[in-house]
């Protein structure tokens, strides 16, 4: 779909004078500045009110916006990077792990100076930030975000006694436990759930994979990431979740509609789904921060959400930089947030969306948000998935040491930046 909108136009006043890109009267001939925007990150109304006050602070440019599909978007923004920006896209939204495949080969534009002075990088989510690096250059620019739960039966857990969700590993056992007493499953977790497992990893302080002297390498069997390992099988033993399954297969959301299943992990926005399957359980679920190893602060998730970037290739570079400052600063992104219920870009803005339970919840898991290791070769990693086997061959009996070593091995392969 296309939809030509009028909106900004902003140029530096100078970059070397410390201030944010200027607005800038009519006058001389006008140009556009084209955007690739994914299906359903933002709302039509939102883009409307957004183009609508673009339109009175700005003049100069025709911002084109086009609504992007997820599938096939990576050969796609390839080939755009690599042609002729001319009739191309000038500002691109793009997952935040897929950053530095598009960086790799000097095809973003390098947009560290303008994180550093205007747009806030300290203050950013570092799931969104950290994967929007290559090579110490901040290239994608954190747009919102998103990340797992804990969504639960309240019912179940008062009649299992639990006044209060835990706030520890610990605590988050012993009341699973409670909890596969008096329901039909304590937790649901699939067996392949590698995102989830990979929050227990990063909270041991391990790895998915390390990088030294430019060569990444499978880490899977250091002791820390074997410790998350291993809390993983004790939690997921107090479900029936299959071991040779992800959450997708079968979805979660269904089991937990179906049945008295106490609690899964999974992104807030999941519970509409379980309540258009069984609106019984409207006024029954609650959320909770993935406990961490202490009550100080949740425990670490992978966060998943977009960033944008600026094509190397495009002809309008100040007014590609107006449209991403504009979307990234406080006012739209807090908008956005309470409009699509995600977590805004910087972790002060969490207040803008502490009335929401669910997003509440996930904001607070934000802040020890983490993402997949920053090389190009990480789709490569996900497209084989040596983790979801490794974990099956654990959870069926196999000795974790090993089987680490083995997944390790191959994620090293994978990540071998000479492969073809």
């Amino acid at each position: 779909m296309r939809r030509r909108l009028l909106a900004l136009v902003c140029v530096s006043a100078s970059l070397l004078s410390g201030c944010g890109l200027a607005s800038q009267d009519g006058g001389g001939e006008r140009r556009t500045v084209t955007v690739w925007l994914m299906k359903d990150s933002a709302s039509q109304d939102f883009l409307h009110r957004f183009t609508e006050e673009f339109e009175r602070e700005h003049t100069g440019l025709d911002l084109d916006i086009r609504i992007q599909e997820w599938t096939g978007i990576g050969d796609k923004v390839q080939t755009a990077l690599e042609t002729d920006g001319t009739d191309g896209p000038d500002v691109i939204e793009v997952g935040n792990t897929q950053v530095p495949e598009y960086a790799e080969g000097g095809r973003l534009q390098d947009l560290t100076l303008e994180s550093m002075r205007d747009w806030g990088i300290r203050d950013w989510l570092p799931g969104l930030a950290e994967p929007g690096q290559w090579l110490s250059q901040q290239f994608g620019i954190p747009w919102y975000a998103a990340n797992r739960v804990v969504i639960y039966r309240k019912d179940l857990f008062e009649q299992a006694g639990i006044t209060e969700p835990p706030r520890t590993r610990e605590e988050w056992l012993t009341a699973t436990e409670s909890l596969d007493s008096v329901a039909d499953q304590g937790i649901y977790l699939a067996g392949q759930d590698w995102y989830t497992l990979s929050g227990f990893i990063w909270d041991e302080g391990g790895e998915l994979a390390t990088q030294n002297g430019g060569v990444w390498t499978g880490a899977l069997d250091s002791e820390a990431a074997l410790r998350g390992m291993d809390f993983y099988r004790a939690l997921q033993a107090l479900g029936d979740g299959p071991v040779d399954a992800d959450e997708e297969h079968p979805p979660q959301a269904g089991v937990f509609a179906e049945g008295r299943v106490a609690q899964i992990v999974a992104v807030p926005g999941l519970a509409r789904s379980i309540v258009r399957e069984n609106p019984d359980l409207e006024d029954e679920l609650g959320f909770f921060p993935v406990p961490g190893k202490t009550a100080d602060k949740p425990g670490a998730v992978f966060t998943g959400g977009s960033d944008l970037v600026v094509p190397k290739n495009t002809d309008q570079r100040e007014g590609a930089l107006a449209v991403v400052e504009a979307l990234v600063g406080t006012k739209w992104n807090t908008e956005l947030a309470r409009t699509m219920n995600y977590v805004p870009n910087k972790k002060s803005l969490a207040k803008a969306v502490a009335g929401e339970e669910g997003v509440a919840a996930m904001a607070a898991g934000a802040a020890q948000g983490r993402a997949t290791p920053g090389t190009p070769r990480w789709g490569a990693v996900e497209a084989d998935n040596p983790i979801k086997d490794y974990m099956t061959k654990v959870l069926t009996g196999a000795d974790a040491k090993s089987e680490a070593g083995r997944a390790s091995d191959r994620i090293t392969a994978l990540l071998d930046l000479d492969a073809g």
